[in-house]
């Protein structure tokens, strides 16, 4: 699949950018699975993306990224230290985010790359993970963290379903970015509306 893109046209920038945005959604539930899942693609050959970023497509890179996604999944899962993670993945989530979309904007001045990857790439891992997070302290206040574990599976499912979308059916994953990001953000707004009443 051509994801390359010039100035020519452009509407054609709904495509990569849309790849990019499903992506760094994926990225805001699970850090290094969209990753690893980028990685495979472009060592199928089956996504072109920005030269400098080719690395991500070598067998070192591939393992790394393998087994950090791997010891991610293992960590959520883990009382207490799933807390904690939240607040390490958000600034990397923004930066896997940003770093996805960017590769996969194919040829076209790198400042209007970088302003698309940070304001649409980065917005996009924010915002997923700024919601799982809430919901996850949701979860820990109300189950006592027994809910937890049903939230880390939820956030495996949403990046491997995510990346895949992003991958396969780009305009698929940003609606399903979207949609998602609308229906968390009406979630966060009705935990926070609890709140603010009281017991």
């Amino acid at each position: 699949m051509d994801y390359a893109v010039g100035m020519e046209n452009p509407v054609d920038l709904l495509l990569p950018l849309s790849l990019g945005v499903g992506l760094a959604a994926a990225a805001g539930f699970r850090v290094f699975l969209p990753l690893l899942a980028m990685g495979l693609a472009v060592k199928a050959g089956y996504l072109p993306i920005t030269e400098s970023f080719n690395w991500i497509a070598t067998p070192p890179a591939l393992l790394m990224l393998a087994v950090a996604a791997v010891a991610e999944i293992i960590a959520y899962y883990i009382p207490v230290f799933d807390n904690l993670l939240d607040g390490l993945a958000t600034p990397t989530a923004i930066g896997a985010g940003v770093a996805m979309t960017y590769a996969v904007m194919g040829d076209m001045p790198p400042m209007l790359k970088w302003t698309l990857a940070i304001i649409a790439g980065g917005g996009a891992a924010a915002a997923t993970q700024s919601a799982t997070t809430v919901l996850r302290g949701a979860s820990t206040v109300t189950t006592a963290g027994l809910g937890n574990h049903a939230v880390a599976t939820g956030e495996i499912f949403g990046a491997v379903i995510m990346s895949l979308l992003a991958i396969v059916f780009p305009y698929v994953a940003l609606i399903a970015a979207l949609v998602f990001i609308y229906i968390a953000w009406r979630i966060v707004m009705k935990l926070r509306r609890r709140e603010m009443a009281g017991p």
